[in-house]
């Protein structure tokens, strides 16, 4: 790939993703997959007047050794140094830059309950600084090949031949073509306008159906509202948190979800992937699942904590999105799930409340909005599928049909 080509997307990450402001320090979380691109985005944000930009670096075979040889004391503990980091973190509020890569199947094979245990116990000591990072720091998740995910989508190529394949997807339906910045400026005014549109309606409930079964129901929080694209911190700055991003998503009401759906895609989950499953909901609840492929991974998931069962986000994307008309499979969450109407399982997001600058945590909560240490979107969306919004004066409004906009 043309290093001018990656030199875009690189400035893209910084400039657009998360907006680095003069002076701000900047976290990026990489594989060591693409280190050269890395440098490049290390150098843009220092371009955009970065104080100062550290790089943690990550690799999932010495994940898997960690599992394997660590008691789950060990694994669940979080030192000292670790949490006087966290609090720093809180106190600056740094920029942070993921740039995934792994391999979809990297942590197969690992002890799935000793993992569960450990991030369960490290999580009662993780969640208070996360919580008060809340809306308050600029974030972006991007992508850049690895060889083991690139053979994933495209395993009759060489390794280099997969690799420049897989670069030319992610730019494509990331739109780095001539002119990112304005193509993003126009993607995020195409995606406020249909959010405006949904908010309009004073939506209720959503009801999904589907040819391979699903039908499902999925109630409103009066409070919340769809969001797309670009967001803004508490203190004003614009950022963009996925790269590439197709959704317009909202936090439903964790107590109303009923009936069943099934998936349409595999889920990458903790470096493995879950096929061919279908979710059964009670009174918001997950009660019933079923997979071809992992199904003790997915009952693993959803028994993380009490709210892992429960949802915090409806997310609508047409069949017609780039990431869609692809025809890829990229057996990873940030592309799969905008190529689908998805649902998540795990956390809702604070910001999808009106007024959400002055709702604490709890106020969200006792609204509806599910909180967990999981957020996990898996994919139901088809050519199929057919949405409806029953509005809080009861009419009903086609908002897809047949996997795409009915407006």
């Amino acid at each position: 790939m043309k290093k001018t080509v990656l030199r875009e997307y690189a400035k893209l990450i910084v400039r657009t993703g998360v907006n680095v402001q003069k002076g701000q320090d900047v976290l990026i979380y990489a594989g060591l997959d693409q280190p050269e691109f890395v440098a490049m985005v290390v150098d843009e944000a220092y371009k955009a007047k970065a104080r100062k930009v550290t790089v943690n670096w990550s690799y999932q075979p010495l994940q898997k050794l960690h599992i394997r040889h660590q008691s789950v004391t060990t694994l669940g503990t979080v030192e000292a140094w670790e949490e006087a980091r966290l609090q720093h973190y809180v106190d600056i509020h740094p920029c942070r830059i993921h740039l995934v890569s792994e391999d979809p199947d990297g942590l197969k094979g690992v002890n799935l309950e000793k993992m569960a245990k450990g991030r369960q116990a490290s999580y009662k000591i993780l969640k208070p600084y996360s919580d008060q990072r809340q809306n308050k720091e600029q974030w972006c998740i991007a992508a850049v090949p690895g060889a083991a995910w690139a053979k994933k989508i495209f395993p009759n190529l060489t390794k280099s031949q997969a690799m420049e394949k897989l670069w030319e997807a992610i730019l494509s339906t990331s739109r780095v073509d001539d002119d990112p910045l304005a193509a993003w400026d126009a993607h995020n005014k195409d995606l406020k306008e249909r959010c405006d549109y949904l908010n309009s309606l004073g939506i209720s409930k959503l009801h999904y159906t589907a040819d391979n079964g699903t039908d499902f129901t999925v109630g409103m929080m009066p409070e919340a509202q769809f969001c797309a694209g670009g967001e803004e911190t508490l203190s004003g700055v614009f950022y963009n948190p996925n790269i590439p991003t197709e959704e317009c998503f909202i936090s439903p009401n964790k107590h109303q979800a009923d009936g069943i759906v099934y998936s349409s895609k595999p889920l990458s989950y903790q470096g493995q992937l879950i096929d061919n499953f279908s979710i059964r909901f009670e009174n918001g609840k997950a009660v019933e699942v079923h997979a071809e492929q992992n199904e003790d991974l997915l009952k693993t998931m959803i028994s993380m904590d009490e709210g892992a069962s429960y949802l915090g986000e409806c997310a609508l994307v047409p069949q017609t999105s780039p990431i869609s008309q692809s025809g890829l499979l990229f057996y990873n969450t940030l592309f799969d799930e905008n190529a689908a109407c998805h649902l998540a399982l795990g956390a809702g997001f604070p910001d999808t409340f009106k007024d959400f600058q002055n709702k604490t945590l709890e106020e969200c909560k006792s609204c509806g909005m599910n909180d967990s240490m999981i957020h996990v979107d898996f994919m139901i969306g088809c050519d199929s599928m057919n949405i409806d919004a029953i509005t809080q004066d009861g009419k009903v409004v086609p908002i897809f049909r047949k996997g795409n906009w009915a407006f």
